[in-house]
């Protein structure tokens, strides 16, 4: 029998299982599955093929193919209320007489607007069993955090050449209506409070290793520091080498892989802590031929301190030796040199020119320069009225010298918790109810039941939404607060991830925008509309 699938996917799977695939359950019968390219993603986060066995899916198609008709079969379409997955529909039953399937069971992701139902009404109503709006609007990327999937959200909320268009309204409002499909999987009517941003306008064949939430190993390690899964390495390999009764001693992972050819019992459990202990080397290899001296010179710049705790005096002497690195691509050297804009409160503008000349990163040069519509300081004369967040004191606080950095957002994930954010930096667009003591973060959700109180300290939710993305740190922040917090999971959102290789100080003060007054209305508004039953 195959795990439990984790938090929000499998949050997400056993809403499909109810909105669904329990729908035609008494049928008996096998059944043919459609789906379009979100769908097909969105299945493969949260389920198997076997799962899809298990309910009664023989076969899953794309609805964009052409396919060979199976009329004798019902077909069930999981897919987004877009024109092309309904001209998809359409299109498998322009006709009695050539229809591709025997009916149709339709279940679109998000709302189907007046246009798109009306055609499907038109053109093959006769041939739909059910039609139904289940409102899975986003992906479970992990266990606590997830994705809304539109990764030039960022440029569309804040691009000054966009600003005199509609379209930062229309992606506010397509974020706000993921995010209500989001809340209503979780059975949740939440608090709302916002942040508002004032803006100026290894040998032989290669395998393909899928890591996902039901493999254990994984994770366990996937947010550890590369460090702690360095130290983790040989108690794997001596576990290893005591169950197959192999001799003491360091085992090589070319020795383990014919380990598992003479050992079929425990090939399955080898083969999984030999794709990590892969994983782990690649990752240190990279980091120790040349990621190491890059993220000291970024977390010094960061902190304004170095490893030992001093004052980093001479922000420029740190900043250079990683811009003459050749081997350092633009985008590293783009990045250190915003860390440095930002720890000496802006540059001159020869200075800056010069900079842009010397590393030869005049076609990027952009990617600083529009730092100054979020309001930061690019060049010391402009004039920014910034608001730096208050951090908390981590001096006390165990951390590898190179990883000192915590994410603004973690602060700000305790601060929510514990009920002390500011409400002039974070106001109410809807607050939890009374019943909150300000002891841990709440649903606003109301249960008259005698055990309320002690259900609402096991059971207690922040969801936390960024405009423009995350990072792994940040993830893991995630799961480090709600360790600490045992009454409360924090579950993390953005509109895509990063993988960057250090968290900016200033980039989490401007991605933690969330949404403006206006459009904070409109977030509660779409809640109150799944509260009474339209979502």
């Amino acid at each position: 029998m195959a795990p439990a699938v984790r938090g929000l996917k499998g949050f997400v799977w056993q809403k499909l299982k109810s909105a669904v695939f329990d729908d035609f359950r008494k049928e008996e019968e096998w059944k043919i599955m459609l789906l379009d390219d979100y769908t097909t993603k969105l299945l493969s986060m949260c389920c198997k093929m076997t799962d899809l066995l298990a309910e009664g899916i023989t076969v899953v198609e794309n609805v964009y193919k052409d396919r060979e008709p199976v009329p004798h079969m019902k077909a069930i379409y999981l897919i987004t209320p877009t024109k092309k997955s309904v001209d998809g529909l359409i299109d498998d039953f322009i006709s009695k007489s050539s229809s591709r399937y025997k009916a149709a069971y339709v279940y679109f992701t998000d709302f189907c607007s007046d246009s798109l139902f009306n055609k499907i009404k038109s053109s093959c109503a006769k041939s739909i069993k059910r039609c139904k709006e289940i409102n899975i609007s986003f992906f479970p990327y992990e266990s606590q955090v997830f994705t809304l999937n539109i990764p030039d959200a960022f440029y569309r909320c804040y691009s000054p050449t966009l600003e005199k268009t509609k379209d930062k309204d229309a992606v506010l409002q397509v974020m706000a209506e993921q995010i209500v499909t989001l809340c209503a999987t979780l059975d949740e009517n939440p608090g709302v409070r916002y942040r508002r941003y004032k803006t100026e306008g290894s040998g032989g064949k290669e395998k393909e290793a899928i890591l996902e939430e039901d493999d254990d190993l994984w994770v366990k390690m996937r947010h550890k520091h590369i460090a702690d899964v360095i130290e983790e390495i040989p108690k794997l390999l001596k576990e290893a080498s005591s169950k197959t009764k192999a001799a003491e001693g360091k085992l090589s992972i070319s020795a383990l892989s014919q380990l598992m050819k003479k050992m079929p019992l425990y090939r399955k459990e080898i083969s999984k802590q030999v794709v990590h202990l892969n994983i782990a080397e690649d990752c240190m290899s990279k980091f120790k031929s040349n990621i190491e001296r890059l993220c000291k010179t970024e977390q010094d710049l960061a902190l304004g301190t170095d490893a030992e705790g001093q004052k980093v005096k001479d922000s420029m002497r740190v900043l250079l030796p990683v811009l003459l690195n050749k081997s350092h691509d633009s985008h590293d050297k783009i990045r250190a040199i915003l860390l440095y804009i930002f720890s000496t409160n802006g540059t001159t503008q020869e200075n800056l020119d010069k900079l842009i000349q010397n590393v030869q990163i005049e076609s990027d040069s952009d990617m600083i320069r529009n730092w100054k519509y979020l309001d930061v300081p690019v060049i010391s004369s402009f004039v920014a009225q910034q608001h730096k967040y208050p951090r908390r004191d981590r001096s006390k606080e165990e951390t590898f010298q190179l990883s000192r950095w915590t994410p603004v957002i973690k602060d700000v994930m305790e601060d929510a918790i514990e009920n002390k954010l500011d409400s002039k930096d974070w106001p109410y667009c809807s607050r939890c109810p009374p019943t909150w003591n300000g002891s841990g973060a709440v649903s606003a959700r109301q249960k008259p039941r005698a055990s309320y109180r002690e259900e609402r300290r096991s059971s207690a939710r922040l969801i936390i939404f960024v405009i423009g993305g995350v990072t792994h740190s940040e993830m893991r922040s995630a799961y480090e607060v709600s360790e600490a917090y045992k009454s409360c999971e924090v579950v993390i959102v953005s509109s895509q991830t990063f993988t960057s290789a250090c968290a900016l100080p200033s980039v989490l003060l401007a991605t933690l925008t969330a949404f403006g007054s206006r459009k904070a209305d409109k977030l509660v508004q779409n809640c109150s509309l799944w509260k009474e039953d339209k979502y």
